[in-house]
């Protein structure tokens, strides 16, 4: 089965097209950074104007890589949620009327089903169950996965979302935008052992995260010892490391609590380095086995989309005429594939 994959759920645009035999055979992502910056954030409107200006030239982009015509293509697969409305409504009015044009199924995507089967696109993958970790601007969320549309929540965060508190951090410490891999830059400048950061709800039962405290300390930390540059590295370091460490922590519970020996992360914030040393380090320990995405695949991407759409389609999943777009949607609504 040929799948055409649609993502536009917040700040990157994406297309890509996927062989259920023959795998990924091309992708495009187009991120609108540079857009966003001057306002230090995204800006909704901004971004679903864009995603108009980008969808249909990338479509004919990635169709004329892979060699194969609209014609080809057997299905549709397209982001409905959760994401920002008016992107994830450009993305999914193109993705179903071209669908519908075509006289082939669509099917609406889960923007997070996407990230938690992104490690699939790789040649050594995992194998159900395994308890995942998603880490993104949006979502911090633990669950056990059975199968495709098996999911149940473990834990997730109770305020700020893990990707969502490093850039509000970095923006504290004056980092530009995109503030999460800038500040991860200016960590490995810091020294490990100036400051440490609270682990957040890791001193009681349960797997749920905070990290709106981090942010605090982070503030007051500053407000303590000065602005220079060197200050500023140690913050952004012990951070980083209270981050990687609260994660380790909560990831080991899920683990204990389930009995699996497979870990999986995948999110923007999956490509950290400081976070995958530390869940090396843990899953050595403990004997799993962790995966993550590849780099290209840990933040927004068509690709993922497209494999996540092609298996509901496989399975006989389809979308009808009707479409909408979902800005909160829970991955235990999904239905289930036999």
């Amino acid at each position: 089965m040929l799948v055409l994959g649609i993502e536009s759920s917040c700040d990157e645009t994406a297309v890509a097209l996927y062989h259920s035999e023959r795998g990924l055979l091309a992708h495009e992502v187009y991120s609108q950074i540079e857009l966003h910056a001057q306002y230090g954030g995204v800006v909704p409107e901004l971004a679903s104007r864009d995603h108009i200006r980008k969808l249909t030239p990338m479509i004919r982009q990635v169709m004329d890589q892979s060699k194969f015509a609209l014609t080809d293509l057997d299905g549709l697969a397209y982001t409905a949620g959760p994401g920002l409305v008016g992107a994830l409504l450009v993305g999914a009015s193109i993705g179903r009327s071209l669908a519908f044009a075509l006289g082939i199924p669509a099917v609406a995507v889960h923007h997070m089903e996407g990230h938690l089967l992104a490690p699939m696109l790789e040649e050594e993958h995992p194998e159900f169950p395994f308890v995942a970790l998603l880490v993104s601007g949006g979502h911090t969320q633990l669950v056990r996965v059975d199968g495709i549309g098996q999911y149940r929540m473990l834990g997730e965060s109770i305020d700020d979302a893990v990707g969502e508190a490093f850039d509000k951090t970095a923006k504290l410490l004056g980092l530009p935008y995109p503030g999460g891999p800038e500040l991860s830059k200016l960590a490995e400048k810091g020294n490990p052992d100036r400051f440490k950061f609270p682990r957040p709800m890791t001193d009681r039962p349960g797997m749920d995260f905070s990290f709106s405290g981090i942010k605090t300390h982070a503030i007051v930390t500053l407000q303590q010892n000065g602005d220079d540059a060197q200050t500023k590295a140690d913050i952004a370091c012990a951070f980083e490391i209270a981050v990687a460490e609260t994660m380790a922590i909560k990831c080991r519970r899920a683990m204990q609590e389930t009995g699996l020996s497979t870990l999986v992360m995948a999110g923007g914030v999956s490509a950290n380095t400081r976070l995958r040393q530390r869940l090396k380090q843990l899953a050595h320990k403990h004997q799993w086995r962790v995966f993550y995405p590849g780099k290209a695949f840990c933040t927004d991407n068509a690709a993922m989309i497209a494999f996540a759409g092609c298996q509901r389609l496989l399975a006989g999943q389809n979308q009808g005429l009707d479409y909408r777009a979902k800005a909160r949607w829970s991955l235990e609504e999904l239905p289930a594939l036999s």
